[in-house]
């Protein structure tokens, strides 16, 4: 099929890009590969769960609420369902191509004169001895099940890492009818109070969630980190031990917390795979962006956690300017920076707010000391962190890819989007540049394919 601007991504920063420009007369079709538009922050239960007060789940409900009628509303598209593998670049214009089908091996391509890339993020992800334990998960992960299954993962849990992402699974959990035992925060409060005026505006939200930690009498744990998972066959209890100023653990201060369930998580990292696939110019983690919400390639917009981890307000706002953006240079004409100011004025608040929690949160700065040589760090490959030591101490490995090719880490199904964080880090290298060909694995068979077949018609 053809479409004029192509959004791939259906969470805040596609769906607010997708109704500004449609609504400006722009022909938009959005790809999505959830059952769903929402993307991860408005994740929604499966319909078959007749779930009664979905909104229970999720802040910011009436924004969503308006999202969704924008959409039914409007004349954009949405292909959900379908997963983006691949962004190709020819002669001006662009195709995507994608996957449909259960099996995920029927690929499909849509024709666009523009793309607009709200890939959003993942999480990153440190490894410690008995992670890999059944009963620990990620923090988004176990908010996905609370949003999208109605499931909880355990009876007993703690909720551990950094950042602000903990405070609404360890609260959402508890509503859920889970006993929390602590919240383990890294974050000494003195550090997170240094930065209390860029984070002024996240305060009433903070609040209102400590509030309720408070309410259902979940002990909160500053300054502390897990140093161990234990258990058999799953996991069985968690030991936590206080950080000093310098990041690193305070022998003596080590204590056991019982759980059946840890929900662990250390903060988000872009997706840039397409954006890195389409040639699109880095900012350190993220995409580089004009004012415009432009990347380097012309005709390519980026908007969301794609260029910056900023949460769903800074993504609406940076996905309307790139949605303003697009319908007028689709018309051949310069855009009137004045029509998106006070989205610009939320930007550029937001961002500032953005880069304060990314240093009040920050992973604690010797994380590696406790990961010891047997704790598996690839679990793809089931290379170990000793393995990778010794790639770098034995044989002489100086970057992250050389220590991909003397272990195999980061050569499994993953392609190192899970463990890479965590082997730059064991080898004291910065991440490497994505390499990748493609933003996912694809069959063979589709690859041979020279013709995808285009989307079916009310196919959303």
């Amino acid at each position: 099929m053809r479409t004029e601007l192509a959004v791939i991504g259906a969470g805040p920063a596609g769906l607010a890009a997708a109704l500004a420009a449609s609504v400006r007369g722009v022909h938009v079709t959005v790809v999505d590969g959830a059952a769903e538009p929402g993307g991860q922050f408005y994740r929604q239960p499966a319909r078959e769960l007749g779930a009664r007060r979905p909104r229970a789940l999720h802040h910011g409900w009436r924004t969503w609420e308006r999202l969704r009628a924008g959409l039914a509303a409007s004349d954009v598209r949405v292909l959900t369902d379908h997963q983006v593998w691949f962004v190709e670049r020819e002669s001006g214009a662009f195709t995507v191509h994608a996957l449909r089908g259960p099996g995920e091996d029927e690929p499909v391509a849509v024709h666009a004169d523009a793309v607009l890339l709200a890939t959003g993020g993942y999480e990153y992800v440190l490894p410690f001895p008995g992670w890999t334990l059944p009963g620990v998960l990620t923090a988004g992960g176990t908010q996905a099940m609370l949003k999208g299954a109605l499931v909880v993962p355990g009876r007993t849990a703690v909720v551990a890492g950094t950042g602000p992402l903990l405070l609404p699974v360890a609260t959402g959990l508890a509503a859920a009818g889970v006993r929390v035992a602590a919240l383990v925060e890294s974050a000494a409060p003195g550090h997170v109070a240094r930065h209390a005026r860029a984070l002024a505006g996240k305060l009433p939200e903070g609040a209102g969630h400590a509030a309720r930690l408070l309410r259902h009498r979940v002990r909160t744990l500053t300054g502390h980190t897990v140093v161990r998972a234990h258990g058999d066959d799953r996991l069985t209890g968690v030991t936590v031990a206080a950080l000093d100023a310098g990041g690193r653990t305070r022998p003596g201060t080590e204590r056991h917390l019982p759980c059946d369930t840890l929900a662990v998580g250390h903060g988000m990292l872009p997706g840039t795979d397409l954006a890195d696939g389409l040639g699109c110019e880095p900012a350190g983690t993220t995409v580089a962006v004009d004012t415009e919400q432009r990347t380097s390639v012309p005709g390519v917009w980026a908007a969301g956690e794609t260029t910056g981890v900023g949460g769903a307000a800074l993504a609406l706002a940076e996905g309307h300017i790139a949605g303003r953006s697009v319908a007028a240079r689709l018309r051949g004409t310069a855009p009137d920076p004045a029509g998106w100011a006070p989205a610009a004025r939320t930007r550029e608040a937001l961002r500032a707010s953005a880069d304060a929690l990314a240093a009040a949160f920050a992973p604690p700065a010797h994380w590696t000391d406790q990961v010891t040589d047997d704790t598996v760090v690839c679990r793809c490959e089931e290379v170990t962190a000793g393995a990778v030591r010794e790639a770098v101490g034995g044989l002489g490995a100086g970057d992250v890819r050389t220590v991909k090719l003397l272990t195999r880490a980061g050569m499994g199904w993953c392609q190192g989007r899970m463990c890479g964080p965590a082997v730059a880090g064991l080898t004291g290298c910065g991440p490497a540049p994505s390499r990748r060909p493609f933003a996912r694995p694809v069959p063979l068979g589709v690859l041979a394919q020279p013709q995808p077949k285009p989307p079916e018609e009310g196919h959303s």
